[in-house]
């Protein structure tokens, strides 16, 4: 098999009931059954029948005359090695972590291997589905909850929609922060992102004079894409490592951190408050 390119998509439509996939796809798309394997392993091949398209893992599957199966290669992320997360809370239902640095909260077509509910489905025991509750940027790291059941995805969702949930953030930005009026109020930003408002509270923790920086204290009253990130750099004192809103020519990480999250739990009705800052704080 001649060298193959960086990236391609194949879409194959099946003739034949009960083909057995991984034998179908290596006839059809003439890539190795190993590498097709290792596709399914990392969440790029995918099979659509009638309206509803899913992800398509085990090798052995039987196809059903009619669908049509998508494989979608990018040798940059099926390279890509998921960092290790750190659970916080099982509790069955949904789990909390600490997501590193570089590791994504939800995947693309071209694979969801480095997502951290992949990450939950393979290492939580007993092995469980994931769903995607709420999002924190790949180049951030931080507190984060993971579903196991559809309805409770809706349930916590639905919390952090109707502002249920209080979730805080540290970020250490460029500037020295004028603390006089966040000593007695926080500095209060509201704005529209992408046509929906987004209100962010920021509160002064200390300053370090000798590489100019300032560490910040948010609070954050919406879930608006990249919100802390867009109001720092909008308040004139972009986050350290942010190469999106902030610097171009940076070689440290996002210095956001998720720290604190809290809400009363809709099926036990039990305060959860999980807090890196104070371990003692957190729910077990």
């Amino acid at each position: 098999m001649s060298e193959l390119p960086n990236q391609f998509e194949k879409h194959i439509e099946v003739r034949e009931q009960d083909s057995i996939a991984v034998d179908f796809l290596a006839v059809e798309s003439n890539l190795s059954k190993q590498l097709i394997k290792k596709l399914m392993q990392k969440g790029a091949v995918w099979q659509t029948f009638g309206k509803k398209t899913q992800r398509l893992r085990r090798a052995k599957k039987a196809l059903r005359y009619g669908s049509t199966l998508h494989i979608y290669y990018d040798k940059s992320v099926l390279d890509m090695i998921p960092p290790q997360p750190t659970l916080l809370a099982d509790k069955i239902g949904y789990s909390v972590w600490n997501k590193p640095y570089g590791m994504l909260s939800q995947g693309s077509k071209w694979g969801d291997h480095c997502t951290i509910t992949r990450w939950a489905e393979q290492y939580l025991s007993p092995q469980r589905s994931s769903y995607t509750v709420h999002r924190l940027d790949r180049a951030a790291n931080g507190l984060i909850i993971v579903a196991h059941e559809k309805k409770v995805a809706a349930a916590l969702s639905d919390l952090f929609q109707r502002r249920q949930i209080d979730k805080r953030y540290r970020i250490l930005v460029h500037g020295q922060f004028d603390q006089r009026t966040t000593l007695k109020k926080p500095a209060s930003i509201n704005s529209q992102i992408d046509g929906r408002d987004a209100k962010s509270h920021f509160s002064f923790v200390k300053y370090d004079s000798e590489k100019n920086q300032s560490l910040l204290d948010v609070n954050i009253e919406t879930g608006r894409k990249h919100q802390v990130r867009r109001h720092s750099a909008e308040l004139g004192f972009p986050i350290v490592g942010d190469r999106l809103y902030g610097h171009i020519s940076v070689s440290d990480n996002l210095q956001l951190t998720a720290y604190y999250l809290a809400f009363k739990c809709p099926f036990s009705q039990k305060l959860q408050v999980f807090n890196l800052l104070d371990p003692q704080q957190t729910n077990d």
